[in-house]
């Protein structure tokens, strides 16, 4: 694989997201508002860790770590802990195909056949999975059906969609970020194994990784197990709020997809009645207070959870990683409404009025 080469945009990058009190940005009581609410919804949902940061058009401009990473060891959490993202996955697919799209490598309206003719839908397009439709243009979030794009993105780039991931983390510098937890471990024939500098630097990350917890009604918190233990294009990155950052704000810059492919991708697509559905190109997308939403999230039962919301129009958005499902069970956000989160309605009526 790649070399752990940081490129003249990565180093960049970590100038621009440096930790929000070395940016000395001016005070604003809302920052404080929003951090002590949010502490608030963490206690309530029993959640034992929590990474938050809040990114704009020049980088972190606040970010905050609450609770426990490991409680029997009394580990404090940290921007830079490293939780499993879940679906959160799901963007950075979508991102590698609409480069790839952009490149004329591939169509969105290509058939999951043309790559894996033994599909269970090999009719399916690549706008179907990514929008999570039929050929009736129903919804319905089924995130084991992006599996294909796995052999797409190959198809395109000539490389495995592990290691092309792999490029990508390290495109912006993304070094507390693992394509799977499996990766220190792949033997040929196996796809996208590291060589021995890349292995140890994943290695240590992963030994940092949250513990995850199952947390019971009354809010008691025991260890669990992550159930995700490879890459696939809905799961199994393992990434910071820090690194997420950094993507989010490559990805607005422009750095991996041009502008208006992005804006596609947030645009929800049309259904039945000319009714619009919830979620585009890799990104779930509504409408709020006269504005669109594209949010993503990532859920492990028992283990951890993960939410990205974008706010388009100025520019911002929020990360939030957990190390209990809590920050989305058991809120039904597989139907495609952001609304229904406590921690979104926090951030939303603070930031988005």
């Amino acid at each position: 694989m790649r070399r752990l080469l940081l490129s003249s945009t990565a180093l960049a990058l970590l100038l621009v997201c440096v930790p929000a009190h070395a940016q000395n940005p001016a005070q604003n009581p809302v920052y404080d508002l929003f951090r002590d609410y949010l502490d608030s919804l963490r206690a309530q949902a029993g959640i034992p860790g929590l990474a938050a940061a809040i990114v704009d058009s020049d980088g972190i401009v606040w970010q905050h770590a609450y609770g426990r990473q490991d409680l029997t060891r009394n580990v404090s959490t940290r921007t830079d802990t490293p939780f499993h993202a879940g679906g959160l996955t799901e963007m950075f697919t979508a991102t590698m195909v609409l480069r790839c799209v952009e490149e004329h490598r591939l169509s969105l309206d290509d058939r999951v056949g043309k790559f894996r003719p033994n599909s269970a839908e090999p009719n399916s397009t690549i706008r179907q999975l990514l929008t999570h439709t039929d050929d009736n243009q129903t919804f319905a979030y089924r995130p084991e059906r992006l599996e294909p794009l796995w052999v797409a993105v190959r198809a395109c780039t000539d490389n495995s969609y592990r290691e092309t991931l792999a490029t990508l983390l390290e495109r912006v510098a993304m070094v507390d970020s693992v394509p799977g937890t499996d990766i220190v471990n792949l033997t040929p024939p196996a796809e996208g194994i590291p060589d021995p500098a890349e292995a140890d630097q994943y290695a240590s990350v992963l030994q940092r990784l949250a513990t995850p917890y199952a947390v019971d009604s009354k809010g008691r918190a025991s260890a669990s197990q992550y159930s995700m233990s490879t890459l696939t294009p809905s799961s199994g990155l393992i990434s910071t709020v820090y690194d997420l950052a950094k993507f989010d704000l490559a990805l607005r810059q422009g750095l991996f997809i041009r502008r208006e492919t992005l804006d596609a991708a947030w645009r929800a697509p049309v259904g039945p009645g000319n009714q619009p559905l919830p979620h585009g190109l890799g990104w779930f997308v509504q409408p709020y207070n006269a504005e669109s939403i594209a949010w993503q999230f990532g859920l492990d039962e028992s283990a951890g959870s993960a939410l990205m919301i974008t706010l388009p129009a100025r520019g911002v958005t929020l990360i939030l990683m957990a190390s209990s499902d809590r920050l989305v069970k058991p809120l039904p956000l597989a139907a495609g409404d952001i609304t229904l989160s406590p921690f979104a309605r926090l951030f939303l009526n603070l930031f988005a009025r």
